[in-house]
């Protein structure tokens, strides 16, 4: 039996259901269904992440990434605030260990500004007012930086969905996607059918192989980075009131290991930034020797890592060894310890790469037909998620 739809929304991480709650709310009337592989909402990048609430000073002024995170962080905490999801306005400080590392920080300093961020650069003595256990030589005091546990934004988005009319079905591994003029037709591995009238792929990790069943002619693949983690002791958690993280190294990617407050109570360390040899490849063991052959074969992956095959080096070492990693920390906080870190899960973030080598550093939808792909969802997408949902929204409703 064929069931009819004017939405289907794949995947139920933190965007898939901040656009089904959004389209709820501004289409009342319309019929949403979200499906999900797993048994769970917010199973993979959503549910495994730091559980920062960005503030947007990093990134580019102008950017979908700095406009959607200013303006998903406002909402977000407004539907927090009105719905009683716990959060937290904690701060956090960007620390600079070193002289040179000081213009880089600047330039971090006049991209906030710009994005309209709070935020304020402090020297040696007031960062020990933060941040007593910290070293550095000077840093950036981000007030409006927080955290939030994104499970239990999804859980009160997943209720006020169903509430208002919309289903999310869980277990539902979408199989083929079939678009035609008017319509899509799309088929689960349990053999349920929809007819929907358009089709939006939140499918994270798997986006691209979602694009693909639906007919996109992909321009980026989706190469897995496994982010390892490790926990403070509670001996040792009085080293670190809230978010402290290091000045990025300008030529790569990835924002550095770095100290997390959690809204639980815990404080996370990391993560660094190796290649998975799963799409869901949260342990080092976890193999899928297909989607590790895709990756590796890959022209982009090539290009990418031959560029930084040394930092990469870096990576994978601290991953094998944990002094490594302590020493990696150390800089930010001397006192740590090995003893001070007991092993935490890792997350995996879906890295969209393009096929020259470089990696796909802002939000980037492609729309074939009725179906809209959401490509790259990077960070900072979960705080910038309920602005996200209006994006798609808009994208969605275009002729």
């Amino acid at each position: 039996m064929i069931e009819r739809a004017d939405i289907v929304i794949i995947g139920g991480g933190v965007v898939g259901l901040a656009t089904a709650y959004h389209l709820k709310q501004i289409e009342p009337k319309k019929s949403i269904v979200v499906l999900e592989k797993e048994a769970v909402i917010a199973a993979h990048q959503t549910g495994n992440n730091s559980g920062v609430i960005h503030s947007g000073i990093y990134y580019k002024p102008g950017s979908l990434k700095a406009i959607n995170c200013r303006k998903g962080k406002l909402a977000l905490e407004k539907f927090c605030k009105e719905q009683g999801v716990n959060y937290e306005s904690c701060g956090k400080v960007i620390v600079a260990t070193s002289k040179e590392e000081i213009p880089t920080m600047n330039k971090i300093y006049d991209r906030g500004k710009e994005n309209g961020v709070s935020c304020k650069i402090i020297d040696d003595k007031e960062l020990k007012d933060f941040e007593p256990h910290a070293a550095g030589v000077a840093a950036i005091h981000v007030p409006e930086a927080g955290i939030i546990n994104y499970k239990n934004f999804c859980s009160v988005l997943a209720e006020k969905i169903q509430l208002s009319g919309g289903k999310i079905l869980l277990g539902e591994k979408v199989n083929f996607i079939t678009p035609s003029r008017d319509k899509v037709n799309v088929q689960t591995e349990n053999g349920l059918e929809f007819e929907a009238g358009k089709v939006i792929n939140c499918a994270g990790l798997y986006s691209d192989i979602i694009a693909d069943k639906g007919g996109a002619k992909s321009e980026m693949k989706i190469i897995p980075f496994r982010g390892e983690y490790y926990e403070l002791t509670d001996s040792a958690k009085s080293l670190v009131k809230n978010l402290i993280y290091p000045v990025p190294d300008p030529d790569f990617p990835f924002l550095g290991v770095h100290f997390t407050r959690m809204i639980d109570g815990g404080i996370e360390c990391g993560p660094n930034a190796v290649l998975a040899f799963a799409r869901e490849g949260y342990g080092k063991l976890r193999i899928n020797p297909n989607e590790l052959l895709e990756s590796l074969c890959y022209p982009g992956f090539i290009k990418l890592a031959s560029k930084y095959w040394k930092t990469g080096l870096g990576e994978i070492w601290r991953s094998l060894s944990k002094q490594a990693f302590v020493k990696a920390l150390s800089v930010l906080v001397p006192e740590i310890k090995s003893e001070d870190l007991k092993k935490a899960p890792a997350g995996v973030r879906a890295q969209a790469v393009s096929v020259d080598g470089s990696m796909v550093d802002d939000f980037y939808f492609s729309r074939n037909g009725n179906v809209l792909n959401v490509c790259n969802a990077p960070s900072p997408a979960a705080t910038a998620s309920l602005n996200i949902a209006k994006v798609i929204s808009e994208k969605i409703s275009d002729k």
